[in-house]
This record gives C-alpha cells, structure tokens and sequence, in this order.
C-alpha cells in the first residue's frame, strides 16, 4: 500500500482531517530564488612562462649534446626542485658519458663524478636536516624488515615492473593478464643469493596488436606508449645522486639482492628511481584502461615505490622524483596526436574483453566485480586503507623548505590523466579537480614550476575537494559507465554551489562544508552523509534528490519544485531531513524507503522533515507496502502508518 497525497486543490475530507493541524493555504506559495553560488565556474590556468612538459617531452634524452642541460632537457627541468638540496658535481647530463658535438652545440665531456658520497668529485649536499630525514627513512624501513616485506621487494625489483603491478588490479587481474598475454619467470625468492634470479625472462606488458593479439593488443600497445621518452637516465646522469647504501652503512639490502648492487658508481645515480617511474607509467595507463581499479592502481605504483626503499635501493628522494617524472610522461604521452586513436580503442578493447572473460553484462557489473573480493583476496580492497598508505608517501614526511600556503598549479595537459575515470566532466572541470585536490606546497622536490610534484590522483579520483568555483556537473546515462552512476568521496569544501543536471546519477559521500547550495535539475543526485550536500540551500528543481544516509542536514532552506522528487530512507522515528531554515514545497514527489531491518508498527509517527517552517505540500507520498496518513505541521512533516 502507497499513499497518494492529492493536490492542493481537491482534498479529500479524509486527508484534512488528518492534518486538522496543518495550516490552509489558500495563497500561492512563493519560492525562495535558486541559490546564487559565486556566479562563476573556477578554472585551473597553466603556470605563465613556464615549458609544458606535454610539448618539450621529447627532449628528455641522454647523450645529445644539445639536450645535455637543464634549460634544454624537460626531464631534467621537471625535477629541478632538487637543487634546492643538492648541487651536482657538474649542471650536464654526464655521468659515465661523453656527448659529442651536435648542431652547433659543443660536446659534453664525460663529469668525473665517482658515484660516492663524500669523496672529492660529489656534489653538494644542502638543507642537511631534510637529507638526514630522507637516509634516516630508509634505515627505520629497512630495519623493520620481515619476510613478507623482502619478499615483495624482491619480487618487485626482479620481475618486470608491469607484471608486479597487476595485482592493483585485484579480481580483475586474472582477466587482464591473458588478455594481454603477460608471462613471468620469476615468482618467488630463493632462499640464499647464490642462485638468485637477476633477469625475468617473460614478456613484463605481454604481446601487442602487432603480434598478433587481437584481445588486449591495444591495451599492450598503450601501455608500451605510456613509456615513450620516459627514461629516468637523463636525470640519474645529470643530478649524480647515490644510491642510499652508499650514504649509510646502516642501509639494509634485502640480502637475496646484494649480488644485483652494481659496481660501478658513476653509472649508478639513484635519483630518480627507474623502478617507481616505470611502475607508476604503466599504472597510469593501466588505470585509464581500468578506471574501475583506478586508486588501486595508483595505490600499487607508490607501493611501488615503497618497495624500493624497503629493497635498500632507493630513498624517499629517488621515489618522490620517479613519481614526478612518470605522471609527467604518461600525461605526454596521452596527450600526443599520434596516439588519440590508439586511446580509445585500447580502451574499449580493455573493457570489452575484460566484461566478456568475467562475464559481467555491462561496465557496472565489471565495476561491482572489480571490488567483490575481500582484503584476504585482494589486498587493495579496502579504500580508506589504501588513503592511509598513500597519504604520507607523497611526502614522506620530509622538512618542508617553502610556504605552506603556495596556491596549486595544474601542468598543461594534465587532465588526460582524468579523461576515463571523471568522462562527464570536461577538461577545465578535470583541471579544477585537479587544483581542488592538490598536496600542500613547501616540500622538497615537489614544488615544480608546472605543478607536476603535487597532482594528488588519488584524491582527484573521488573527484572535487573545493568549490572555489561554481560546479555543473552533467550526467548522460546513455552513454554508460560513470557517466551513469559515479561517487565522490572526498570532503568538499568552498563557497560554491552544485548542479546536477543530466540523467545519470551522482553520490556525495564526504563531510562536506562547501557553502553556495545545491540546485537538482535531472538525474539523481545522492546524499550518503548527514553532510553530504554542504551548508547552503537545497533546492530540487527536477530529477531526484536522495537522502542515503539516515539523516540529512540541510543548513539553509530546501526548496522542493513540482518536477522534482526527493527520496528519504528512514531507518526510526527522527529520520529524515532536518532543515536549518524553512521547507517550501510547491509539489512534486516524496518517496520513503524504509532501511533494512527497520519495520515500524501501526500507529507509529515518522518524522520526515523538521525545519524552521515548513509551507506547502507534496503532490504525491509513497511508502511502499505501508498505507500511511501524512501528518503536516508549521515546522514540518511526518507520517502515520495505518497498517
């Protein structure tokens, strides 16, 4: 049984005697504006006189004389925030090589640079105090060692870095590996270093469309472009960093690995690190493939990086600079023409087989199957564990040696890093997320010109973490995916407002303070905090407003149109919508669900809304399976259940 609340104009007598205590209202209502927000969306501008790394990639080579400087070398420049710590023996990229005369521009000879800190050729060490908080890192890791943590280093420096990091992809990693066709020979640790394994004789991404894999071919193809002119030597040459062994004898190197240590120092920089920028390329394109997995991914590439410290390889410096360099590689390459094509149909070709082979009937099935497996299975399963693994390794916890309060810049290009996981978002919106969710400005390394040190795509993939702006966001669920149905976590704060509008459907989740109202136009848009739609106003225009959480708060007036409906789920007596200022309900919908194992008895009374003032009602209740009798008051609404 249902209840149909007629309209204004045609009460029937019992309905009025149920409400004997609700006001008549014969005058029209009038209806608080549309919230204002700020009147202007935010937008997210490249840094001004600065080379995009999107357009001078290409540079980042090693062994041209004319690419052999900072100015001229954009993987070079990208981390230049180094030397604000250390000022390299000598400013080319020379490390254990010569560069002949090129056109015009003279050689570079080989720098004397022995590789050994503290010997005659090293460079300059400054800000002492953050590189004793960078060595000390890796000694508290290494030395709390177990055999689960050498041996995921291990695996992680051995094989190749695309099979280890496929296990982000949890229970669709099976799938993804035959699709790709992705062999390993290594899989376990030996158990002395005597016949330990040094090269892994499989094919680390599997086999491309040229070779004939028709399944996941483009996938393989993307993944291998992803990596385009994405070598970390070029930096390793011209910064002449060592490795941490090297700065501490109290470094620990997982024993199994001592043999692959290299005996020639001068061709052994440890900044950046090779391994963290590999993975974190792979995972990025792996991610826009799979944007089911996309924070797992991510959370794999810094576990990554984690793993090389704990190997005794690599510190907290050489990670952090891996991590810069490769986001700024995949988003090079992602953007280059060449590969606009190949994009799309790597990605439909991922979702297609990946659907097929785990037999999920469309992508919200692969979305729901992607995270069915629990932390035992897949160890990525649990999100707020991952946060707080991530959280602190894109810092590390390092001194900061710059302002706190530097406002965020988003590298050109950037957005494509986004395109799959937030596709009904356009690429100055991606952008803003991009900013919303920016790291804090002030540590080391990070605070590059371009803004590549502090991308957070972790947080940017729960989408905005500010309105500083107001946010349109536009839904069409034809198009599938999340366009469809999507989440956002994150807690949002700024003086903007929200639309919704489109047919698709979005959930806010976080504890959110942002001020400008929100205004439901189409689609549905879903609350599943008591604050999840901020501190303004609530006005639901059309499509659907849903109250998920058991309670809502609505700091300003809720404002209820008749071609929209608001859906509340009631789990007591006081559930509901608590309305700071005032209720106007011109018409429209009011749909109650009751939460699982919450069953009311005849007779009860369910608070619905409470506010200053409630004026107006609803054209249509429903409570399916009760007959209620709705019960309205000067400051709210509530409803009596029959039977």
């Amino acid at each position: 049984m249902s209840c149909r609340v007629p309209s204004l104009a045609g009460f029937t007598l019992s309905l009025l005697l149920s409400t004997a205590l609700a006001p008549a209202f014969a005058d029209p209502i009038v209806l608080p504006p549309a919230p204002a927000g700020l009147g202007h969306a935010d937008s997210a501008n490249p840094a001004e006189g600065v080379a995009a790394y999107v357009d001078n990639g290409a540079s980042n080579q090693r062994g041209d004389a004319c690419l052999s400087t900072l100015e001229t070398n954009a993987g070079v420049r990208l981390l230049s925030g180094f030397l604000d710590l250390w000022t390299p023996r000598t400013p080319f990229v020379d490390a254990d090589q010569d560069a002949p005369a090129k056109d015009g521009c003279p050689a570079i000879a080989k720098s004397d640079w022995d590789g050994l800190p503290h010997s005659a050729t090293d460079g300059t060490m400054k800000q002492p105090d953050v590189h004793a908080a960078n060595i000390g890192y890796v000694i508290r890791t290494t030395a709390a060692h177990t055999p689960e943590t050498d041996l995921e280093a291990y695996l992680d420096d051995r094989r190749g870095k695309s099979v280890s990091i496929t296990d982000g992809l949890g229970p669709l990693a099976d799938a993804w590996r035959k699709g790709v066709q992705q062999t390993t020979t290594i899989t376990a640790m030996p158990a002395d270093a005597t016949s330990v394994k040094y090269d892994d004789k499989g094919n680390n991404r599997g086999v491309g469309s040229k070779d004939g894999n028709a399944n996941m071919g483009k996938a393989v193809d993307l993944v291998e472009a992803g990596s385009k002119d994405g070598s970390t030597e070029p930096a390793k040459r011209y910064y002449k960093y060592a490795r941490p062994y090297r700065w501490s004898e109290e470094v620990r190197v997982v024993p199994q690995l001592e043999p692959a240590k290299s005996t020639k120092p001068a061709g052994d920089g440890g900044f950046p690190s090779g391994h963290t920028a590999e993975a974190w390329r792979d995972a990025l394109v792996m991610a826009y493939l799979v944007p089911e997995r996309y924070q797992e991914m991510v959370t794999r590439a810094v576990r990554m990086g984690e793993n090389r410290i704990r190997a005794g390889m690599h510190q907290p410096f050489d990670v952090i600079g891996g991590r810069m360099q490769a986001t700024a590689v995949v988003a090079y390459n992602l953007n280059r023409s060449d590969y606009a094509v190949l994009k799309t149909e790597a990605y439909q070709q991922t979702q297609t087989f990946l659907a097929s082979e785990t037999g999920a009937a469309d992508f919200a099935g692969l979305m729901a199957l992607a995270h069915s497996a629990p932390a035992g299975t897949d160890r990525f399963a649990d999100r707020a564990e991952n946060a707080a693994f991530v959280a602190p390794r894109f810092t590390y916890g390092l001194p900061r040696i710059g302002a706190s309060d530097s406002a965020p810049v988003v590298p050109k290009g950037a957005e494509v890093l986004l395109e799959t996981r937030l596709p009904y978002l356009d690429a100055a919106q991606r952008r803003v997320v991009l900013k919303s969710t920016a790291l804090a400005s002030g540590y080391p390394i990070m605070s590059d010109a371009e803004g590549w040190g502090r991308l957070n795509l972790f947080a940017a993939a729960d989408g905005f973490g500010a309105f500083d702006g107001d946010v349109t966001v536009a839904m069409d669920a034809a198009k599938g995916g999340f366009n469809a149905a999507d989440s956002w976590k994150n807690d949002i704060a700024g003086a903007g407002k929200l639309v919704k509008t489109g047919s698709g459907m979005l959930t806010l989740s976080g504890q959110n303070s942002f001020s400008g109202g929100v205004i439901v136009e189409g689609g549905a848009l879903v609350a599943a905090s008591p604050s999840a739609f901020g501190t303004g106003d609530l006005y639901v225009a059309g499509g659907r407003a849903v109250v998920a959480a058991p309670k809502l708060a609505v700091s300003g007036n809720f404002v209820m149109r008749k071609a929209g409906t608001v859906e509340v789920t009631l789990s007591g007596k006081d559930g509901g919508l608590t309305i700071g200022k005032n209720a106007v309900v011109e018409g429209g919908v009011l749909r109650v669900k009751l939460a699982a194992g919450y069953t009311p008895s005849a007779g009860d009374e369910l608070s619905v809304i409470r506010s200053g003032a409630l004026e107006g009602r609803f054209d249509d209740i429903v409570l399916e399976g009760h007959e209620t009798v709705p019960v309205y008051g000067k400051t709210g609404l509530s409803l009596r259940i029959k039977g």
